[in-house]
């Protein structure tokens, strides 16, 4: 089976849970015997597979893309021009800047990708299909979320072959556009979304919501839960003394930082937690900067910016001690999340986690017994929730093996790989 990958390139400026899942998903299906080609867009990809996208040029190049958007001189430029700003150093620069422009900025190119040929990057779109139809052909095309939909029905049209699409946090995008982007973008997706053959997403909550949001059939959409790899991956032989609290995931507002280091200092006030730590990594965009500006002097302010560290590197070896050094992690993100890979990655160390009831975090803690939930609304929720395990080691640490057992048994990458295959299989044979 040959299968090709369409994805979003990123910067590595932050922690990236589909970079992360993307790469463990082709490594899997390699080593099964898939040939798996992937295909970056607007950025270099982020991965750490080898030979995956070595002579594999990058298409729809973010500075391109925005140029075309903008002017209508940039949309009938020769080839020569646009190499330019598809360079290496051109495009490392762009992902330095990633953050910068906001989602609320985007609407319109946001709805010009994903008119496809209709839209204004159509010169990208020509090129894509013409070096697609000089490859030798898939069997499948798997397009990684559903704003690269335009993209996606114009594959399916030029190779006539089965396309399916990954579903996963648009809607925290596309909620924060202004009207009337937001509601046009849902509606052109919603039409969209009718040519591809099937859907995967990672969790059921996510599927209904989909569903609801994009008027997809709920049988068209199989839930594949996120699987990480396991190798290498043992819990610390002891907790950590003192007790650390962890947040692994952007360094954002947004993500709940600020909400984890307000509990963190109210913590810090019981005699009995006077000692506690708080871990934070998962990298940051320009767009982060003037918060953590803001974090770092309240911290001061209320004399706990000792007891607070922050990692630079987040990769490799250096997230697995990370994960090692923690009592309990949490990212309290107040939307939620269409699943939270930081879960699962936490319980495979036997960490357990503290995180809000709201969208898949019930789901993925229910099926994996490895945390406890609290109610966003409660002004104390977290605090106390995060108090209890801390307050209580023994529950914790039956919370992380239970966790860990669940992520052993069902959310590894060879169970998630067995799953996306038979949609593939499903798909063709269909």
């Amino acid at each position: 089976m040959r299968v090709a990958q369409i994805l979003p390139g990123a910067g590595g400026t932050f922690y990236c849970q589909n970079c992360m899942r993307d790469s463990a998903l082709v490594r899997s299906l390699r080593q099964r015997g898939v040939d798996v080609m992937m295909i970056p867009l607007y950025l270099p990809a982020l991965t750490d597979v080898e030979d995956l996208i070595d002579g594999t040029p990058i298409f729809f190049g973010g500075i391109n893309v925005f140029l075309q958007q903008k002017f209508g001189l940039f949309r009938k430029t020769p080839r020569w021009v646009d190499r330019f700003f598809d360079s290496s150093w051109m495009l490392r620069f762009a992902a330095s800047q990633e953050g910068s422009t906001s989602a609320a900025q985007l609407g319109p190119m946001t709805l010009s990708m994903l008119q496809g040929r209709n839209g204004r990057q159509r010169k990208e779109m020509d090129r894509l299909m013409a070096w697609l139809k000089d490859q030798e052909k898939p069997d499948i095309v798997h397009v990684s979320n559903s704003l690269l939909l335009g993209v996606a029905e114009e594959i399916k049209r030029t190779l006539n072959v089965p396309v399916i699409c990954s579903l996963q946090d648009e809607d925290s995008w596309l909620d924060a556009m202004p009207e009337p982007w937001a509601g046009r973008c849902w509606d052109v997706m919603s039409e969209k979304a009718r040519c591809l053959d099937a859907f995967v997403t990672a969790s059921g909550w996510f599927a209904g919501q989909m569903t609801e949001r994009m008027g997809i059939p709920r049988s068209r959409i199989t839930v594949v839960p996120v699987g990480i790899e396991l190798e290498g991956v043992e819990p610390a032989s002891g907790p950590p003394d003192p007790p650390v609290i962890g947040y692994l995931s952007r360094m954002s507002e947004a993500l709940g930082l600020g909400r984890l280091a307000d509990a963190f200092i109210r913590l810090k006030q019981n005699p009995r937690l006077r000692d506690l730590k708080l871990h934070v990594t998962g990298g940051h965009t320009k767009e982060d900067e003037a918060f953590l500006a803001e974090l770092r002097a309240k911290l001061r302010r209320a004399g706990v910016e000792d007891d607070v560290e922050f990692f630079d590197d987040f990769q490799g070896s250096a997230r697995y001690d990370f994960l090692r050094s923690l009592s309990v992690m949490s990212v309290p993100v107040s939307a939620g999340e269409a699943f939270g890979t930081f879960i699962i990655e936490a319980l495979a160390f036997g960490v357990p986690v503290v995180q809000p009831s709201v969208g898949a975090f019930p789901e993925v803690l229910n099926a994996t017994g490895g945390g406890i939930l609290y109610e966003p609304e409660k002004e104390d929720g977290l605090e106390e929730a995060l108090a209890g395990l801390l307050l209580e080691p023994e529950r914790s640490r039956e919370l992380g093996r239970a966790g860990r057992a669940a992520v052993v048994k069902d959310y590894n990458t060879d169970a998630m790989t067995v799953k996306v295959l038979d949609v593939y299989n499903s798909v063709i044979s269909t």
